[in-house]
């Protein structure tokens, strides 16, 4: 683990680590051991076929993560809130110490790429919007469609931010705010009625897999 990063309660510490591989550049850091943890998933969250949740990652109660998705938790940490939404195609990545975090009732639209930042509490990064590291994206705020937040931006609480790069457009009136507010409920129903028609057993999978590849390398 890196220690410049503070990390959550939920990150342990790997058993049976396998001995650290030689790279061919050694003074750039990695971290062996996250690219070999185990994701932690809530029983009650929805990961799709095929999507590729990998490394220190959390998905927290009925949190889901969609079609194509990549999560690759390969430095810091991931971590993913209660009912939160990580649709179709968008990728969550790290710093080697600087974590990915999506806070509760977070909508991420198809397409969006959320890199080492933090989004607060229902918020909605909509689709294709990118927003880069170290920024800091306020609770109930709306990064619009397509657009491209630079690097340690912080965007104000019930905002509207557009363009390339982002800028703030307004704030969100009392009638937006109260339409964004609901906006996850309807994917908290759409994971729960996938688990119930697919279940689960593709998810627990993932996991077995991620802990059995410890083993192989151990073998």
């Amino acid at each position: 683990m890196s220690e410049s990063t503070k990390f959550p309660d939920w990150v342990t510490a790997v058993e049976n680590l396998p001995t650290r591989p030689d790279v061919p550049c050694p003074d750039e850091p990695f971290d062996w051991e996250a690219i070999n943890a185990t994701p932690v998933i809530d029983e009650t969250a929805w990961v799709a076929p095929r999507a590729v949740v990998t490394g220190r990652v959390r998905l927290a109660a009925r949190s889901s993560v969609w079609y194509g998705c990549v999560l690759r938790g390969d430095g810091a940490y991931i971590e993913v809130g209660e009912e939160t939404n990580v649709q179709d195609s968008s990728i969550l990545h790290i710093d080697y110490d600087i974590p990915c975090i999506l806070g509760n009732r977070v909508t991420l639209g198809h397409r969006a790429i959320v890199h080492a930042s933090e989004v607060k509490d229902g918020a909605m990064i909509a689709i294709g919007a990118t927003v880069l590291s170290r920024c800091v994206v306020g609770a109930g705020a709306i990064v619009a469609a397509g657009a491209v937040v630079l690097e340690g931006t912080t965007i104000p609480p019930h905002t509207l931010w557009a363009g390339c790069p982002a800028k703030q457009i307004k704030e969100l009136t009392e009638s937006q705010r109260s339409r964004l507010a609901h906006t996850y409920q309807h994917y908290v129903n759409l994971s729960a009625a996938y688990l119930a028609k697919f279940g689960r057993s593709h998810i627990d999978e993932l996991l077995e897999n991620a802990s059995a590849s410890i083993d192989r390398l151990h073998g």
